[in-house]
């Protein structure tokens, strides 16, 4: 069956039948159109999408952006009753303009929707589910990407003063210094520091290893906490309360969120000190590639997005290099 019949047929009954059911009849022969082309019957949208997702799974993707894939489409099935390899460009345009009016969300989440359903229709394209995702005539979302601005000299030690104990005083110094991820943070033991270098291996995203590297300001607060534990936890940063357990991302944040309040400093979270790190190492001279690698990004232009670098820094600069 071809398009042109499925318009005809549609054209034909559209006197007979109401808007309701013109679009299950739609939906119905471009499933027949479908299955005319593959040769096949096609398969429920559920198991397309968990072969999808076992497929990334071994791709080595986070078992957290295996649930935001998961999420995303299965959203997205819930407003379009069709079959995951009927959907349209036309519907996935609809389903993206609706679903920003009616979550009142910026363009950057619904970019990032586009994003995910854009891997997933590939993956179909490249599977044969579909001879061509409907992704590719929906682009990019321009978005004006507003750089967030790093800690202040001043609000890095208001929060340092404001640390109540050792551990918190080890966080922030670790975070500044390293400028890992949260998550990466949590993931560390004991083990993985290397006093002597002043190093920590880290596992970062997709399980790609890297070493990072900290001050001798944090390898003294990092010590001295380590110090005053009475347990045998293999955790680097564990709970204040007892038995110590492994801190988690949430447990940090909730941490720092509060440690912000009391030191009336705004927006204090993880990836701050992660940014002010990167600004700090750009200011003081180190090479965008290196600050690239130290942060554990696959592409530059993702660094660029974390840094702010002042004027004066500029006009430095420019007389150093160009008089």
């Amino acid at each position: 069956m071809k398009q042109e019949e499925v318009n005809t047929i549609l054209h034909r009954m559209s006197k007979v039948i109401d808007n309701s059911q013109m679009v299950k009849l739609n939906t119905v022969l471009e499933e027949i159109m479908v299955e005319s082309e593959f040769g096949e019957p096609l398969k429920p949208s559920e198991e397309i999408l968990n072969i999808f997702l076992e497929s990334k799974r071994l791709e080595g993707r986070s078992e957290k952006t295996l649930d935001l894939y998961r999420f995303t489409v299965e959203k997205m099935l819930e407003k379009i009753d069709k079959n995951i390899c009927t959907i349209t460009t036309d519907d996935i345009r609809t389903y993206l303009a609706e679903y920003r009016v009616e979550h009142n969300v910026s363009k950057a989440t619904i970019d990032g929707i586009r994003r995910n359903l854009s891997s997933l229709y590939h993956w179909l394209e490249d599977e044969d589910y579909i001879f061509i995702s409907p992704l590719r005539k929906i682009h990019k979302i321009k978005v004006t990407k507003k750089v967030k601005a790093a800690y202040s000299d001043e609000e890095l030690e208001k929060l340092r003063d404001g640390c109540k104990y050792l551990r918190d005083l080890a966080i922030v110094e670790f975070l500044f210094s390293t400028g890992m991820r949260v998550g990466e943070l949590v993931k560390l033991n004991r083990t993985d520091v290397n006093f002597e270098e002043r190093e920590v291996k880290v596992l970062g995203k997709g399980d790609k290893e890297r070493i990072t590297y900290f001050d001798a300001r944090t390898k003294l607060h990092l010590k001295e906490y380590l110090a005053s534990r009475d347990d045998d936890n293999p955790s680097l940063f564990v709970s204040i309360r007892k038995p110590a357990k492994r801190l988690t991302e949430g447990g940090i944040e909730i941490m720092l969120k509060r440690l912000g309040i009391r030191c009336n400093v705004d927006h204090c979270h993880p990836h701050r000190y992660r940014r002010s790190c990167a600004t700090a190492a750009l200011e003081k001279g180190m090479p965008i590639e290196q600050v690239q690698r130290m942060l554990g990004h696959q592409q530059i232009s993702t660094t660029l997005l974390y840094t702010v670098i002042k004027d004066s820094t500029v006009k430095n600069s420019h007389r150093k290099y160009l008089g």
